[in-house]
């Protein structure tokens, strides 16, 4: 048995330590290989110490909630407002809280985005840039203090994504955290998440019925075509793939990596 303790995952740590992290994480997924995501899920929240759900409240992100809501209501939710995301999903964040009856529930924002990105033009002449101001800086500060964090990323999405274990090492540009990224629903297919949204009668983000698959900022995404990338609508005509959250190897995932 894989010992999940607490203290196991804090940042900082020395070389010995990283790569002990690394060997826990081989470990857990070798644990957890055969298991659902349901199960993957519970022993993240219950095992591996201090645990949040990051979660957009885009179009699929109400599964995991709803798991999360049912084995513990006061997980804490970390919701990223980026000031320029769709009122639908601003709308959505709120009716799916309350439905769940989730109770931790945290809103994180940058603080200065008045400073540096005053007049919101910052997306045109760069967007990494623009994901990291808004996105990528305020939740690695918001992530203080978690041994990790739960993410919705799937096989299916990406190519960038094919190879996604149930349990990672996080790292950034400049190493690893120390925290490990859980990722139940990373052998999920399509079916799999329409399935149980309709068996738990889950609310749909409303955009979906408009052809979008894959939510992010209003600027920044567009409707997907039938027999397009889930995520074709995520920068679109961009070499550009991931806002940064998500980062393989140190390096952000460029379009045909």
């Amino acid at each position: 048995m894989v010992n999940l303790e607490p203290d196991s995952f804090e940042p900082d740590k020395p070389a010995a330590t990283q790569s002990a992290l690394i060997d826990k994480v081989a470990g857990l997924n070798a644990r957890y290989r055969h298991h659902s995501a349901t199960a993957v899920m519970q022993g993240a929240l219950q095992d591996a110490g201090h645990i949040a759900l990051v979660s957009s409240f885009g179009a699929e992100s109400v599964v995991l909630l709803h798991m999360a809501a049912v084995i513990d209501p006061m997980v804490p939710v970390l919701f990223v407002d980026t000031e320029l995301l769709f009122t639908e999903t601003l709308v959505y964040q709120q009716e799916v809280s309350e439905r769940l009856g989730l109770r931790n529930v945290q809103i994180v924002k940058a603080a200065d985005i008045a400073a540096k990105d005053p007049y919101g033009a910052l997306r045109f002449s760069d967007t990494d840039a623009c994901c990291a101001l808004r996105k990528t800086a305020p939740l690695q500060a918001a992530l203080d203090g978690f041994d990790g964090w739960i993410t919705g990323r799937k096989r299916f999405q990406a190519g960038s994504r094919a190879a996604l274990d149930f349990f990672e090492v996080e790292t950034t540009e400049t190493g690893s955290t120390g925290r490990i990224k859980i990722n139940p629903l990373a052998h999920w297919a399509p079916q799999d998440v329409r399935a149980y949204m309709d068996e738990n009668r889950l609310p749909r983000h409303p955009l979906v019925a408009k052809g979008y698959p894959s939510i992010g900022c209003a600027p920044c995404t567009s409707p997907v075509a039938a027999g397009e990338d889930p995520r074709a609508g995520r920068w679109r005509d961009q070499t550009k793939e991931e806002c940064g959250i998500h980062i393989v190897n140190g390096q952000f995932i460029r379009t045909g990596a």
